[in-house]
Formats: C-alpha cells, structure tokens, sequence
C-alpha cells in the first residue's frame, strides 16, 4: 500500500514537473520581453543578463507612443486583421457549409486546388502578386494587404469550417426544412448557433495569422501610412545598431490587442477546438 502511494506521488512530481518546465519555456520569452522594456537605457547593456534590473522605467513606452508613428503602424495592423478575420470567417463559413453539405459537380478538383494552394511557400508566389498588385494599383494600401490575407486565410478556414459542420447531423436542418424554414433560415436559426464555437475559433486563427504578418506587409508597402506595426519593428533595427528597448516595449503594446481579443473568446475557442473531438 504505502509503496502505491510512493509510486502515485512520483508520478505525480513528474507529470506536474515537465507541465511547469513547460509553462516556464514558453512564457520566459515573455517575461524577457517586459523585463527588457522596463529596463533604462543606461543599465540595459550593463545588466543586459540579469533577471531583474536595478530599477525600472517606463521612458521605453514613451518613446515608442511619443516619438514614433507607433501608433499609425497599430491602427493599421488592428484594421487589416479586424476585416481580414470578419471577410475570410465569413467566405469559409458559406464555402466550408456548400463542401460539406452539398454533393456538385468538380467539388473534388475545388478541393485539390485549395489543398494545393498551401503547400508551396509563400516566397514563390510573392513576385506575381507584387506585379499584379502594382498594376491595379493595391501597393502602398491596406486594401492591398486585406484582399491577400483574406485570399491565403480562406482555404485553411474552410476546410476548418467544414469539420465543423460535418460534426452535425444533416437531420437537424432537414426536419427544420420540412416544418416550412428555408435552408437559410434553418442555417441562420439552427446550424449557426450550434458552430458558433467553431466560428469563433476560426476567426481567431484568421485574426492572428494576419497580425503577426510580415513577409506581405514588407514586400507590398513602402509608405508609413500602410505599413503594420511588424514592420513597424523593423525601424528600431538598422545596420549600426539595434534599440532593444523601444523594439521590446513595442513588442508588448502589440500584445496587448491579441491578449483582449483572445481573452474575450476563451470560452468560444476551447469549445470550437474541442467541437467534433467525440461524436455521438
């Protein structure tokens, strides 16, 4: 008996042990993060290492709020994710419903082509779509970097969607359809609120995919009027030198919107990411 409870208890340590060693490797770059934009300027190459400095300062913030077009670049990335989710959830969400309740004529070569979309790497295609944006004139605009976003986000959203509803039971809308309700009536009324978690979730990954973007932001923009706050980043590093401080503390600032957005769906999220896990 006691030698069960020694053999419980160190099963215990261990499965608790490699969860916190877990937890610390991923929020230690966080933590570095806050650590380096409280740091002065007159202590951040000498206490650089230290796990905490001598004395904190917040002049960092105000030089990134005060002294930039931070907050242009943080308007900018909040407007291009906001719609790029609203647009790509809304476009997965009818084409993810059509794949997965309608049988047509050349679904499976649809499906190979948007399958085939994400597999080659993003560097290949960006010099076509630089042409062909500069052409119609969507360079230097945050149109430009929307219409693109939404156009890589969309394949991975629908197919997400799609196992959302095919976790459902055709049934539901079917006898809500012989009581008199249109299919889109029955969709609005009965199968939305049932992927409404699954709906949430997916434009969560379309919100972040778009925030954290650079490759597009960079190669498309030129201006300052357009660019993002990743790109915005990059104005701290040049040649001769590198301003950890303002980078990190913007750095931060940027977190700020992902933390609320995500904290606001919670709830949603782990419901939409759990959908589908047990059927029955």
């Amino acid at each position: 008996m006691r030698g069960s409870y020694q053999t419980r208890t160190i099963k215990w340590a261990l499965h608790y042990g490699i969860l916190l060693l877990f937890v610390v490797a991923a929020l230690f770059p966080l933590y570095w993060l806050v650590k380096v934009s409280i740091t002065p300027n007159d202590i951040l190459y000498k206490q650089g290492t230290d796990l905490l400095p001598s004395k904190l300062s917040f002049e960092h913030y105000a030089t990134v709020i005060g002294k930039s077009d931070f907050l242009l670049f943080f308007r900018n990335s909040i407007i291009v994710s906001g719609i790029t989710a609203i647009a790509s959830t809304v476009l997965a969400t009818a084409s993810g419903y059509a794949f997965s309740r309608f049988a047509f004529r050349g679904k499976f070569w649809i499906v190979g082509v948007m399958l085939v979309t994400q597999m080659f790497p993003l560097v290949i295609v960006i010099t076509p779509i630089f042409s062909i944006f500069g052409t119609l004139g969507l360079t230097n605009s945050l149109a430009g970097l929307i219409i693109i976003y939404t156009a890589f986000n969309i394949p991975f959203a629908t197919f997400l969607m799609q196992s959302f509803f095919d976790g459902i039971p055709k049934d539901l809308e079917e006898a809500a359809m012989i009581d008199g309700a249109t299919r889109f009536k029955a969709f609005v009324q009965i199968i939305a609120p049932l992927t409404l978690p699954g709906i949430v979730a997916t434009a969560g990954f379309c919100f972040t995919g778009a925030w954290g973007e650079i490759l597009f932001a960079l190669l498309l923009n030129s201006s300052a009027s357009a660019s993002t706050f990743p790109v915005g980043l990059l104005l701290y590093s040049t040649r001769a030198t590198i301003e950890y401080g303002p980078m990190m503390a913007a750095g931060v600032l940027a977190l700020i919107p992902v933390c609320i957005f995500f904290f606001l769906i919670q709830r949603y999220l782990v419901q939409g990411l759990t959908a589908g896990a047990v059927k029955g």
